[in-house]
Protein backbone atom coordinates (compact mmCIF):
# COMPACT_ATOMS: atom_id res chain seq x y z
CA UNK A 1 0.00 0.00 0.00
CA UNK A 2 1.13 3.73 -1.20
CA UNK A 3 0.22 6.93 -1.99
CA UNK A 4 -2.13 9.02 0.26
CA UNK A 5 -4.91 8.63 2.56
CA UNK A 6 -7.55 10.93 3.03
CA UNK A 7 -9.07 9.88 6.35
CA UNK A 8 -12.34 12.82 6.61
CA UNK A 9 -15.71 13.10 9.12
CA UNK A 10 -17.00 15.48 11.53
CA UNK A 11 -15.74 16.31 14.78
CA UNK A 12 -15.14 13.80 17.03
CA UNK A 13 -15.89 10.91 14.31
CA UNK A 14 -12.54 9.13 15.43
CA UNK A 15 -10.36 10.47 12.50
CA UNK A 16 -6.69 10.75 14.31
CA UNK A 17 -7.35 7.93 16.28
CA UNK A 18 -7.90 5.54 13.16
CA UNK A 19 -5.24 7.62 11.28
CA UNK A 20 -2.95 7.18 13.70
CA UNK A 21 -4.10 3.19 13.81
CA UNK A 22 -4.42 2.61 10.38
CA UNK A 23 -0.95 4.03 10.12
CA UNK A 24 0.77 1.81 12.46
CA UNK A 25 -0.71 -1.22 9.96
CA UNK A 26 0.80 0.14 7.38
CA UNK A 27 4.82 -0.82 6.87
CA UNK A 28 6.00 2.92 5.71
CA UNK A 29 3.24 5.15 6.88
CA UNK A 30 3.89 8.98 7.98
CA UNK A 31 0.22 10.75 9.92
CA UNK A 32 -0.50 14.34 8.63
CA UNK A 33 -2.44 15.61 11.21
CA UNK A 34 -4.48 19.14 9.08
CA UNK A 35 -5.01 20.86 12.66
CA UNK A 36 -1.85 20.92 12.89
CA UNK A 37 -1.54 23.38 10.48
CA UNK A 38 -4.54 25.36 11.66
CA UNK A 39 -2.20 25.06 15.37
CA UNK A 40 0.83 26.87 13.94
CA UNK A 41 -0.96 30.33 13.08
CA UNK A 42 0.21 31.83 16.33
CA UNK A 43 -1.63 35.62 15.84
CA UNK A 44 -4.29 36.05 13.22
CA UNK A 45 -6.04 32.84 13.19
CA UNK A 46 -9.79 32.92 12.15
CA UNK A 47 -11.44 29.75 12.80
CA UNK A 48 -13.27 28.23 9.92
CA UNK A 49 -17.81 29.31 10.96
CA UNK A 50 -20.85 28.27 9.83
CA UNK A 51 -20.93 30.78 6.35
CA UNK A 52 -18.03 32.10 6.63
CA UNK A 53 -16.40 33.30 3.41
CA UNK A 54 -13.96 35.49 4.21
CA UNK A 55 -10.67 35.29 6.89
CA UNK A 56 -11.68 31.79 8.34
CA UNK A 57 -12.23 29.90 4.92
CA UNK A 58 -9.25 31.22 3.35
CA UNK A 59 -7.49 30.25 6.58
CA UNK A 60 -9.23 26.46 6.17
CA UNK A 61 -8.04 26.20 2.59
CA UNK A 62 -4.59 27.40 3.34
CA UNK A 63 -4.35 24.32 5.71
CA UNK A 64 -5.88 21.51 2.90
CA UNK A 65 -2.80 22.82 0.95
CA UNK A 66 -0.39 22.63 3.51
CA UNK A 67 -1.65 19.21 4.36
CA UNK A 68 -1.91 17.85 0.68
CA UNK A 69 1.84 19.18 -0.35
CA UNK A 70 2.72 17.77 2.85
CA UNK A 71 1.41 14.37 1.81
CA UNK A 72 2.52 14.53 -1.36
CA UNK A 73 6.63 15.23 0.31
CA UNK A 74 5.56 11.94 2.43
CA UNK A 75 4.40 10.35 -0.78
CA UNK A 76 7.69 10.75 -2.91
CA UNK A 77 9.69 9.58 -0.36
CA UNK A 78 8.18 6.52 -0.20
CA UNK A 79 5.90 6.88 2.69
CA UNK A 80 2.25 6.06 2.66
CA UNK A 81 1.21 9.37 3.77
CA UNK A 82 -2.03 9.12 6.05
CA UNK A 83 -3.82 13.00 6.15
CA UNK A 84 -6.34 13.58 8.78
CA UNK A 85 -9.04 16.46 8.81
CA UNK A 86 -12.15 17.41 8.81
CA UNK A 87 -12.41 17.84 4.81
CA UNK A 88 -16.36 17.77 3.92
CA UNK A 89 -19.09 19.20 1.51
CA UNK A 90 -17.23 20.28 -1.91
CA UNK A 91 -13.96 20.84 -0.08
CA UNK A 92 -13.81 17.51 -0.70
CA UNK A 93 -13.58 17.38 -4.50
CA UNK A 94 -11.48 20.32 -4.32
CA UNK A 95 -8.86 18.54 -2.01
CA UNK A 96 -8.51 15.63 -3.93
CA UNK A 97 -7.55 17.78 -6.75
CA UNK A 98 -4.95 19.35 -4.36
CA UNK A 99 -3.30 16.25 -3.93
CA UNK A 100 -0.85 15.59 -6.93
CA UNK A 101 -0.17 11.39 -5.77
CA UNK A 102 -1.64 8.72 -6.68
CA UNK A 103 -3.51 6.68 -5.89
CA UNK A 104 -5.69 8.27 -3.60
CA UNK A 105 -7.96 6.67 -1.16
CA UNK A 106 -10.52 8.57 0.62
CA UNK A 107 -12.11 7.24 3.60
CA UNK A 108 -15.27 9.20 5.13
CA UNK A 109 -15.71 8.20 8.90
CA UNK A 110 -19.49 8.55 9.04
CA UNK A 111 -21.02 7.63 12.59
CA UNK A 112 -24.62 8.75 13.33
CA UNK A 113 -24.81 11.80 15.10
CA UNK A 114 -25.89 10.08 18.28
CA UNK A 115 -22.75 8.54 18.35
CA UNK A 116 -20.84 11.64 18.11
CA UNK A 117 -22.48 13.80 20.53
CA UNK A 118 -21.57 10.81 22.93
CA UNK A 119 -17.87 10.34 21.58
CA UNK A 120 -17.86 15.01 21.97
CA UNK A 121 -18.84 14.53 25.11
CA UNK A 122 -15.89 12.08 26.75
CA UNK A 123 -13.41 14.13 25.00
CA UNK A 124 -10.94 16.37 26.55
CA UNK A 125 -10.93 18.24 23.83
CA UNK A 126 -13.71 20.26 22.36
CA UNK A 127 -14.34 20.78 18.70
CA UNK A 128 -17.89 22.39 18.60
CA UNK A 129 -17.74 25.99 19.07
CA UNK A 130 -19.58 27.49 16.85
CA UNK A 131 -21.49 24.44 14.99
CA UNK A 132 -23.43 21.85 16.08
CA UNK A 133 -23.06 18.45 15.72
CA UNK A 134 -26.34 18.14 14.03
CA UNK A 135 -25.33 20.78 11.61
CA UNK A 136 -22.12 19.13 10.77
CA UNK A 137 -23.71 15.70 10.47
CA UNK A 138 -25.99 17.55 7.95
CA UNK A 139 -23.39 19.02 5.91
CA UNK A 140 -21.95 15.39 5.91
CA UNK A 141 -25.22 13.58 4.83
CA UNK A 142 -26.66 16.58 2.17
CA UNK A 143 -23.32 18.10 0.49
CA UNK A 144 -20.39 15.99 0.46
CA UNK A 145 -19.73 13.74 -2.53
CA UNK A 146 -19.97 10.19 -2.20
CA UNK A 147 -16.60 9.51 -3.03
CA UNK A 148 -14.63 6.91 -1.74
CA UNK A 149 -15.28 4.59 1.43
CA UNK A 150 -18.00 5.64 3.77
CA UNK A 151 -17.60 3.78 7.14
CA UNK A 152 -20.61 4.05 9.46
CA UNK A 153 -18.17 3.42 12.58
CA UNK A 154 -21.33 4.35 15.24
CA UNK A 155 -20.63 0.93 16.96
CA UNK A 156 -16.95 -0.02 15.77
CA UNK A 157 -14.08 -0.56 17.87
CA UNK A 158 -11.30 1.68 16.12
CA UNK A 159 -9.35 -1.84 15.14
CA UNK A 160 -12.64 -3.08 13.85
CA UNK A 161 -12.86 0.43 11.69
CA UNK A 162 -9.21 -0.19 10.49
CA UNK A 163 -10.38 -3.74 9.18
CA UNK A 164 -13.20 -1.78 7.36
CA UNK A 165 -11.10 0.60 5.82
CA UNK A 166 -8.32 -2.47 5.10
CA UNK A 167 -11.36 -5.00 3.69
CA UNK A 168 -12.32 -1.95 1.54
CA UNK A 169 -8.99 -0.58 0.58
CA UNK A 170 -10.18 -0.37 -3.32
CA UNK A 171 -13.18 0.94 -3.14
CA UNK A 172 -11.88 3.79 -1.31
CA UNK A 173 -9.69 4.43 -4.31
CA UNK A 174 -10.61 7.74 -5.67
CA UNK A 175 -7.54 8.10 -8.48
Amino acid sequence: MHGVVLITGVMAAGKSTVAQALAERLPRAAHVRGDLFRRMIVSGRADYEPGDDGEGEDQLRLRYRLSAATADAYAEAGFTAVVQDVVLGAGLAAYVRLVRTRPLHVILLAPDSEAVAARETGRVKTGYGAWTVEELDRALRTRTPRIGLWVDSSGLTVRETVEEILAGWERARVV
